[in-house]
C-alpha cells in the first residue's frame, strides 16, 4: 500500500509539473509576444514615416515656375542646378523631370556618368499613373543605376490644366535597411506581390513569400521592377499560433498588413526566453514540492523516533534528518530569492515594452507634422530664392526635432552612435538659444561663467544639447513662482574632467532624491506640465558619455544640478 501511494504521488507530481510548465510557458510567451508587438509597431512607424516624409514634395515641385517652364520648352541649365540643390538639401537620391513621352529632360544628377537625362521611363507605372492625373508611387531597382529606390511622381500642368510632363523623386531606403541589419533582429518588408523589398538579412532580399503567378511575373517584367533578380521563393512557412519557420528555424511571427500599397511588415522573434522562464518556474515548483514531501517525511520520522526515543541509533537518525531539513530550508530561501529576482526582471521587461509602444506612438504622431514642416520650408525656399534668417532657424529646429524622433524610434537599439569632440561651451550656447523663448516669457535672468576658449568632451553634440536643454527647462519651470527668477550656468575644466553646473532659485527638489526623479514618469511638476521623462532620458545620455549627474538643494532656496564628463583627449592627426 505504501509503495502504491508513493507511485500515485510521484505520477501526480509529474502531471502537475507538466501542467505548470505549459501554463507558465503560455504566460511568458504572451509577454514575449507583447514585446514583439511593440517592436513591430516601432518598425511599422519607421516605414510609414519614410514613405510619407516626401509625399507632398513632388506636388510642390510641380508648381515651381522653373519646372513648368522647362516642361513647356525652356532651357534646362537653371533647373538642373536647382534640382541638384534640392536633392542635396532634402537628402534624396535623385529629382528629375520627364516630358509627356517619358524622356528625362532635366535631373539633379545631370553631372553623373549615370545621369537620368535622356533616359525614357515611360514604361514605369509611376510615370503612367502621374501622366493620367494622379500621384504615382512605385518601388523598383533603378533601370539606369541598378540601385533600388522608392519613386514618387506628380504631373506638371500648364495654364489650361493639361499635362506637359512628370516630376519625380527617388528615395534611397538603404539607411533604413542598414539600421534593421544592425539591430540584431529579424524583420522584412514585402510588397503587394510578396517580394521582399527590405530585410535585416541580405539573403532574404528579392525573395518571394509565395510563388508568383504568370500575370504577376508578366507585370513585374513589363515594369522592369526587379531586373537581374530571380525572385526565388523564400525558405519560410507560416505555422499556427503566431509562429513561422524561416531558414529552417521556428520563430515567433507577427505581421502588420495595414501599410500603403498593400505592403506587409513581418517580425520574427525567438521564444527562448519564454522556454527558459517556464522551465525555471517548473524547477522551482519541483523544488518546493520536494521540500514539502521531504518535510512530510521528516515529520513522520520525528513521530517514529519519538516512539523509539530510548534507542541511540534512532536519536542519531533524527539529528541527521534535522540537519538535512536545515539544508533544504536554506535551499528554499535561495529559490525564493531567485524567484524575486525573476519577478523584478519581468516587471522591468514590461516597463520597457510599454515605453517602446509609447516611443512608437510618439514617433508616428510627430513624423507627418515634421515632414509637412520640412516640405513647407522647401516650398518657401522655392518661392523665395533668398534664404532668410528665420527660415534657417526654423530649418535648424526641424532638424533637431527629426533627430529627437530618430532617437525615440530606435530607443531600444543596442548599438552606439559615433562620438566626436564636442565643445561644451558651444552646446550651452545652442541650448540657451533653443530655450530663449521660455527665458523671455518667464523673464528669467541668465548668467554664464565659462572659459573663453573651447572646452572639449567626447560625445554626440545633439544628445549633449538635449541634456542641457532638459536641465534648463526644468530650472525655468522651477523658478516659475520666484519674484526675481535667476539661473546661473558654470562650466569648469581640469585635466581629467569637465563640470557643468546649473543653479536656480526655484522651489528646489523638496524631499525627492535624484534617484527618484530619474525614474521614468516621476516628476515634481503639477499635473499637465510634464511627463517626468526629461531627467530619465538625460541620465541615460550622461551615462552613455561615461559621465555622472548629481543634484542637491541650494542654500537659500532652489536647486543645483551638476554634470561631470571626462575631458576629451585632443590628438593631432598626422599624414601617413
Amino acid at each position: 500500500m505504501r509503495s502504491t501511494s508513493l507511485i500515485v504521488i510521484f505520477l501526480a507530481a509529474i502531471a502537475a509539473s507538466i501542467g505548470l510548465n505549459l501554463v507558465s510557458y503560455q504566460y511568458f510567451l504572451s509577454e514575449e509576444l507583447s514585446k514583439a508587438q511593440g517592436r513591430l509597431s516601432l518598425y511599422q512607424s519607421s516605414v510609414n514615416s519614410e514613405l510619407e516624409r516626401f509625399s507632398h514634395f513632388t506636388y510642390v515641385l510641380s508648381q515651381d515656375s522653373y519646372v513648368i517652364g522647362t516642361a513647356e520648352g525652356d532651357g534646362t541649365g537653371i533647373l538642373n542646378r536647382r534640382l541638384e540643390d534640392f536633392a542635396a538639401r532634402a537628402g534624396l537620391d535623385a529629382i528629375y523631370l520627364m516630358d509627356e513621352d517619358g524622356i528625362t529632360i532635366s535631373a539633379s544628377n545631370y553631372r553623373d556618368t549615370e545621369s537620368f537625362v535622356g533616359q525614357n521611363y515611360a514604361f514605369r507605372p509611376y510615370f503612367q499613373t502621374a501622366i493620367s492625373g494622379e500621384q504615382g508611387r512605385f518601388y523598383a531597382i533603378g533601370a539606369t543605376t541598378g540601385l533600388p529606390g522608392y519613386f514618387i511622381s506628380n504631373a506638371v500642368l500648364d495654364d489650361h490644366g493639361a499635362s506637359t510632363g512628370v516630376i519625380a523623386i527617388k528615395i534611397d531606403f538603404s539607411d533604413l535597411q542598414d539600421s534593421w541589419k544592425n539591430s540584431g533582429e529579424q524583420v522584412l518588408l514585402a510588397n503587394e506581390d510578396g517580394v521582399v523589398l527590405l530585410s535585416s538579412n541580405s539573403d532574404w532580399q528579392y525573395r518571394v513569400l509565395t510563388p508568383l503567378s504568370e500575370q504577376q511575373q508578366e507585370r513585374i517584367q513589363n515594369a522592369r521592377q526587379f531586373p537581374g533578380q530571380d525572385l526565388d521563393p523564400l525558405d519560410w512557412a507560416e505555422l499556427p499560433g503566431d509562429r513561422a519557420r524561416i531558414a529552417g528555424t521556428k520563430r515567433l511571427h507577427l505581421a502588420a498588413a495595414n501599410l500603403p500599397h498593400g505592403w506587409s511588415l513581418h517580425y520574427f522573434a525567438s521564444d527562448d526566453r519564454a522556454v527558459a522562464r517556464s522551465w525555471l518556474v517548473t524547477a522551482l515548483f519541483v523544488l518546493l514540492a520536494g521540500l514539502a514531501f521531504t518535510f512530510f517525511q521528516v515529520q513522520r520520522a520525528r513521530r517514529v523516533s519519538a516512539a523509539l526515543a530510548r534507542s541511540e541509533q534512532e536519536e542519531s537518525m533524527l539529528r541527521e534528518a534535522n540537519e538535512r531539513l536545515a539544508i533544504e530550508v536554506e535551499d528554499r530561501k535561495s529559490a525564493e530569492r531567485r524567484l524575486k529576482r525573476t519577478q523584478g526582471e519581468l516587471e522591468r521587461a514590461s516597463r520597457l515594452a510599454a515605453l517602446g509602444q509609447l516611443s512608437a506612438s510618439v514617433t508616428h504622431e510627430l513624423g507627418q507634422p515634421i515632414a509637412a514642416m520640412r516640405n513647407h520650408l522647401v516650398a518657401a525656399e522655392i518661392g523665395s530664392p533668398v534664404e532668410t534668417k528665420l527660415s534657417r532657424k526654423i530649418g535648424s529646429l526641424v532638424d533637431r526635432m527629426e533627430g529627437i524622433t530618430r532617437q525615440l524610434r530606435f530607443f531600444a537599439r543596442s548599438e552606439s552612435e559615433a562620438f566626436a569632440d564636442v565643445n561644451l561651451c558651444a552646446s550651452v550656447n545652442a541650448a540657451l538659444a533653443l530655450v530663449a523663448p521660455n527665458i523671455e516669457q518667464c523673464k528669467v535672468k541668465i548668467s554664464v561663467d565659462a572659459p573663453t576658449g573651447p572646452v572639449f568632451i567626447r560625445g554626440s553634440a545633439l544628445r549633449i544639447e538635449q541634456v542641457i536643454t532638459n536641465l534648463l527647462r526644468n530650472a525655468i519651470d522651477a523658478t516659475d513662482e520666484a519674484d526675481a527668477p535667476e539661473i546661473h550656468i558654470a562650466v569648469t575644466a581640469s585635466d581629467d574632467e569637465v563640470v557643468l553646473e546649473i543653479q536656480d532659485n526655484g522651489h528646489g527638489l523638496g524631499e525627492a532624491t535624484l534617484a527618484e526623479l530619474q525614474e521614468p514618469f516621476v516628476t515634481t511638476r503639477e499635473s499637465g506640465r510634464g511627463m517626468g521623462l526629461g531627467l530619465a532620458i538625460s541620465t541615460s545620455i550622461v551615462k552613455d558619455h561615461d559621465g555622472t549627474m548629481t543634484a542637491r538643494n541650494r542654500e537659500g532656496g532652489g536647486s543645483v544640478f551638476r554634470v561631470t564628463f571626462p575631458t576629451a583627449s585632443i590628438t593631432e592627426e598626422t599624414d601617413e
